[in-house]
């Protein structure tokens, strides 16, 4: 202690070089440490520059003028736009321009007769004295609203209707779209659907659903109408059953239709009768009529050799949403 006394100075002066040492090297070892974290993310940024200027969009060399490809490909997407937009275009409405009553009635008569006349040359049925939706509008001199819509679904149901002709489907049963009119509500309810127009960013999505009866080479042409159609069609669904079946008819049909003797094996039997023959059960098992001896009378001719029929067409009843995209004038 008296040596720390009697040099008390030099004592102090050790303690505070020691503090200044201490300090300097965490001084250091902290700067050590940022310049390494700086040089991490400096090579980071190396490694991304030289991986960006080994791709397309780097400016190019003499070689490629990357700029000038960039420009092309925009170019091409703008081509590919003014392209689709054809595909888009608004079917016109029925009448044109402003709709009154008096303009609308006229137009609605004049195409429901142009579209019977349509139908009737290209051999397609349709219900006894049908309107195509527009029941409710045929006997109506004045329209209590709605006149603009109701001329835009005109034009629709008339451009939806041609697709079915072409196709020279068998039977068009019905055509249902969006109420848009007060007197839509005392209108028959099958030209109606309760689904409502949708609207976005882009466009104004209106929902249709028609059911025709046809075979399956009229089915393939009335989506090949659709899809190649300049207006803007979307099939949304398909519905397909056979057109004879309970549910297209819509109730139970005689389960015997030709007034003869139940068949246990899901067969109408085409003679009314048992069968007095006893020919063998074309379907296989056991005779077709109860009672019927499963053998050929003497001198009954032998059934005909060839292949068995797989896939016999039938009518079909096809129910098919349709979509039809207006879209909203840029802004």
């Amino acid at each position: 202690m008296g040596w720390i006394k009697r040099n008390l100075f030099l004592v102090v002066g050790g303690l505070l070089t020691l503090g200044l040492l201490g300090g300097a090297g965490f001084y250091i070892y902290k700067g050590w440490s940022n310049n390494s974290d700086a040089t991490t993310a400096l090579n980071e940024i190396y490694d991304k520059l030289q991986q960006l200027s080994q791709n397309q969009p780097q400016p190019g060399d003499d070689r490629t003028d990357n700029m000038k490809l960039a420009r092309d490909q925009e170019q091409q997407m703008h081509d590919w736009m003014a392209q689709a937009a054809g595909y888009f275009s608004q079917i016109p409405p029925i009448p044109p321009g402003e709709v009154t009553s008096k303009t609308y009635a006229t137009a609605l008569n004049t195409t429901i007769y142009q579209l019977q006349q349509e139908a009737r040359d290209n051999s397609v049925n349709l219900p006894p004295q049908y309107y195509f939706s527009f029941q409710a509008q045929s006997s109506k001199l004045t329209i209590s609203s709605g006149l603009g819509p109701l001329a835009q679904q005109l034009g629709e149901v008339k451009a939806i209707s041609e697709i079915l002709f072409a196709a020279r489907v068998n039977n068009l049963d019905g055509i249902q779209r969006v109420r848009v009119s007060d007197d839509d509500a005392q209108g028959l309810q099958g030209d109606y659907i309760d689904s409502r127009p949708i609207t976005n960013d882009l466009a104004i999505i209106t929902p249709y659903v028609v059911t025709f009866d046809t075979f399956t080479p009229e089915l393939a042409t009335v989506l090949s109408g659709f899809a190649t159609s300049t207006n803007p069609f979307i099939v949304k669904s398909v519905s397909v059953q056979p057109a004879n079946s309970q549910v297209a008819m819509g109730g139970n049909p005689n389960p015997y239709p030709y007034g003869g003797q139940p068949n246990p094996y899901g067969q109408p039997n085409p003679y009314g009768q048992p069968n007095p023959y006893g020919q063998p059960n074309p379907y296989g098992g056991p005779p077709m009529y109860p009672g019927a001896p499963n053998q050929q009378p003497p001198g009954a001719p032998g059934g005909k050799g060839g292949l068995q029929t797989v896939l016999k067409e039938q009518l079909l009843r096809i129910t098919m949403e349709v979509d039809i995209v207006k879209l909203l004038p840029k802004s």
